[in-house]
């Protein structure tokens, strides 16, 4: 038989890809198809997608990857044998009872429920609410985005039928049927990760029935009836959170290695074996898969803020802003950023902050702006580090394998480095979402992948090092002072 191919999709909150990789998860050359989507957002804190505008791109993506099979004749005749997907986690969709949308797309980063996650914190105990399902009662999750739909939409929530991340309504729409992997619906903020199932009294409290969610399996459903005529028959694989698939592409998935993926948002995760799923409070607990859970921090500014500040900013050239910030070590002095433009999640959650930039002046340049607004993200990261290494039984620092893309800018991995204190890996394929989903689907058909050897490191400088720790100091002391008053 010919050698096999998995197609894989990586569904982002700014763009969609899809690709075709081989038995061994390294992706074929000239198969890669991306599409960028558009967020809409609002002053309140809105932020969502239009369904047929992903599905949309997603499907023109799909169209152009089998092309290209189709075009090159070493391809064609190799037979696919699964196709799987990675999608960003906590989001979700309102349907009919045919799978018909009623509702955007409510994504991560939509925070116009942060009152009714502060009324859930009033009636419940979130540290409870954390240590059963490992996720917090805060904006970012399930429980309060309906609660804020029932309270603000009450008719439109009744005629909800079907719910769903937009994980499995892609598949639905595209497939024929769908289902929830346990490393989608972990992200939920409903699901029990060491029980592995729904958690009953956050349904009944979300006014949700089981039978109103996609069944829970890793299980793949054979694509029946599409326009795709080459999936027919095929397995797929449900779809997984985007953090579950990083650390599978970049081979985070051993003891005494973590990822660090920096792109739109950005997030510092551990993988662990076993059932008993647990994080300490403010981090984040998810399944993987029945054997495997992560633990870690995300953090909502990240390489968002790098776009606003290109776009406000005016910084000029990219080329010459990279030299520029290259030539810059070290905390920008008499700046301190809380980068919250956002709403924040690890390590605080303090969901009502917004960003501030503290000791501006006259003298103050749209660099040094960029420069202490980057920096302030990447010392977000080094908070998250420091308490997810408090929970490793190995207390050697892990090797921090890093994704996304920062690795399009050397200052900046440079820069993280000196920040986190310890050397940075940068991962040898930078989009290591997409070639995990590939890998998940090749680990579940028994055709499990060695881990891409260690690349070079990218070491951190202590002089540097000391003087983000220092600066780190004085954002956590504003923060708590902004917090007090």
């Amino acid at each position: 038989m010919e050698y096999p191919l998995i197609l894989a999709l990586d569904i982002g909150t700014s763009s969609t890809r899809t690709a075709l990789f081989d038995s061994g998860a390294r992706r074929l050359e000239g198969t890669t198809r991306q599409l960028s989507c558009r967020l809409h957002t609002t002053p309140e804190g809105g932020a969502e997608l239009e369904p047929q505008e992903l599905l949309d791109s997603v499907k023109t993506c799909l169209e152009g990857t089998l092309q290209a099979r189709r075009s090159q004749s070493q391809l064609r005749d190799r037979p696919l044998i699964g196709v799987s997907m990675s999608c960003f986690w906590h989001s979700l969709i309102g349907c009919d009872a045919n799978g018909r949308p009623l509702t955007r797309v409510l994504t991560w980063a939509d925070s116009r429920c942060r009152e009714d996650a502060a009324d859930l914190r009033t009636r419940y105990s979130e540290r409870e609410v954390h240590a059963a399902t490992g996720c917090m009662l805060r904006s970012s999750f399930w429980p309060a985005k309906l609660a804020w739909l029932r309270r603000t939409q009450g008719r439109l929530f009744g005629r909800v039928k079907r719910w769903m991340s937009p994980a499995e309504w892609l598949q639905l729409q595209i497939a024929g049927d769908a289902h929830c992997a346990l490393g989608m619906a972990t992200g939920t903020g409903l699901f029990d990760p060491v029980r592995l199932d729904w958690h009953q009294g956050l349904l009944e409290e979300s006014r949700l029935e089981p039978a109103q969610l996609p069944p829970l399996t890793d299980a793949p459903l054979e694509i029946g009836n599409t326009r795709f005529s080459e999936l027919r028959g095929v397995p797929w694989y449900p779809g997984i959170g985007d953090g579950a698939a990083s650390n599978l592409g970049s081979g985070a998935t051993r003891p005494g290695y973590a990822a660090i993926n920096v792109g739109t948002s950005a997030a510092l995760r551990v993988m662990r074996e076993g059932r008993d799923a647990r994080a300490p409070f403010g981090l984040f607990c998810y399944r993987v898969d029945a054997e495997r859970y992560l633990v870690g921090g995300a953090l909502s500014n990240a390489g968002n803020l790098r776009a606003w500040c290109l776009k406000n900013l005016q910084l000029g050239d990219p080329e010459a802003l990279e030299e520029a910030m290259a030539a810059r070590p070290g905390p920008v002095e008499g700046l301190n950023v809380l980068p919250f433009w956002s709403a924040e999640r690890a390590p605080y959650w303090q969901e009502d902050e917004r960003g501030v930039v503290q000791g501006i002046s006259l003298h103050t340049s749209a660099l040094d702006l960029l420069q202490a607004i980057t920096e302030a993200t990447y010392q977000r990261l080094a908070l998250i580090a420091e308490m997810v290494l408090q929970t490793e039984k190995d207390k050697n620092p892990p090797r921090f394998i890093v994704s996304g893309g920062i690795q399009r800018s050397a200052s900046a991995l440079q820069r993280l480095a000196d920040a986190l204190g310890h050397p940075v890996y940068p991962n040898d394929d930078p989009e290591a979402s997409i070639r995990g989903a590939a890998i998940f689907a090749l680990e579940k058909l028994g055709l499990p992948v060695e881990p891409l050897p260690l690349p070079k490191a990218v070491k951190n400088r202590a002089r540097w090092s000391k003087a983000y720790a220092d600066a780190r100091v004085r954002q956590t002391e504003l923060e708590r002072r902004l917090r007090v008053e």
